[in-house]
């Protein structure tokens, strides 16, 4: 393919910073990719703002880098990254977010449920004491079975994580260059884009925006996905799940030392006849209640540990458009 540039603009020049940088994880969807950079160029274009669009090809399916390239030849505003295999959608996103130049940044979805036309919606609640602004999808164009997995993703990952979570928000929405800065310092192995955002304790607000219906391809999360990655999340963002082990123990060991103290007064009654009988039941609950506390007592200081020691790893871009590795 030939790497000459058919409309040179100052966004090729790293030097340059641009008002804008929309990132964009990309799987499954390469169909919709050109409907999608014509629209978001027209849309940020008609603010008279300066814009780059960075693809994140997640390693999919559907020769979308190839795409992708074919876009950055065409539009100079256009920057793709390919994963070096499927890291998963959030970890394209911090891939992106971690390559932005851009004042302010757009997170969006690739399958243009995420409606290109809402982004100066987005950008003009970005004023001075709001950092962060959440589309907020007031009528889902989802199958009630897409829906009922949202919500029960964020119920579960929201008891989790002692938070309360929106089902309307998602990825979709706008962000300061604070913010950006904030995420792209902060050490988590498990990258979620809400959670991530939601820490950093800037002021956010939730605009309506409209909500697209899905045309192209279907979305990879299935219900047990999600559930899955609700839990690897609580894991890494939260010590619940130790407290709750935490709880259950010394809720055993409540539990043995009541039994054990039944059966030495059934002992002393004179109710048991056999030999060593009290004396194997009561050790028995006595010591195992005390490994159970003790396992969760070490589980906490151990997630601490995790918390304190993990660091965020390097996703690996195996290629990139704008380099001259991009064949």
């Amino acid at each position: 393919m030939s790497k000459t540039v058919l409309n040179q603009a100052p966004s090729r020049d790293f030097s340059f910073v641009p008002d804008v940088s929309v990132v964009i994880p990309v799987y499954g969807c390469s169909s919709c990719l050109e409907e999608l950079t014509e629209r978001v160029l027209a849309a940020v274009k008609n603010e008279s703002r300066t814009v780059e669009i960075i693809f994140v090809d997640d390693n999919s399916p559907d020769q979308a880098w190839e795409r992708i390239l074919e876009l950055s030849q065409l539009h100079a505003e256009v920057r793709g990254l390919k994963l070096s295999r499927n890291f998963g959608q959030h970890a394209a996103i911090s891939a992106g977010i971690a390559r932005a130049r851009g004042r302010a940044m757009i997170v969006m979805d690739c399958d243009l449920q995420d409606i290109p036309e809402e982004i100066p919606t987005l950008l003009a609640e970005l004023k001075e004491d709001v950092e962060i602004v959440l589309g907020q999808r007031i009528e889902r164009q989802d199958t009630w079975f897409k829906q009922a997995g949202s919500r029960t993703f964020y119920r579960t990952l929201g008891w989790l994580t002692d938070t309360n979570y929106d089902p309307s928000t998602a990825n979709f929405g706008a962000y300061s260059r604070k913010v950006i800065d904030a995420m792209n310092a902060m050490p988590e192995t498990d990258r979620f884009l809400p959670l991530l955002a939601r820490w950093t304790g800037f002021r956010t607000v939730r605009t309506p925006v409209v909500h697209g219906e899905r045309t192209v391809g279907k979305s990879s999360y299935t219900l047990s996905k999600l559930l899955q990655m609700a839990t690897r999340i609580a894991l890494s963002f939260s010590d619940k799940p130790l407290r709750l082990v935490m709880s259950a123990s010394f809720a055993l060991a409540g539990v043995g030392l009541c039994v054990a103290a039944f059966a030495v007064y059934r002992y002393l009654m004179g109710d048991v006849r056999v030999a060593g009988f009290t004396s194997i039941l009561a050790s028995v609950w006595l010591v195992g209640s005390f490994l159970m506390a003790s396992i969760g007592v070490v589980g906490l200081y151990v997630g601490r540990m995790h918390n304190e020691t993990k660091r965020r790893p390097q996703y690996l871009i195996w290629r990139d458009s704008w380099s001259n590795d991009n064949a």
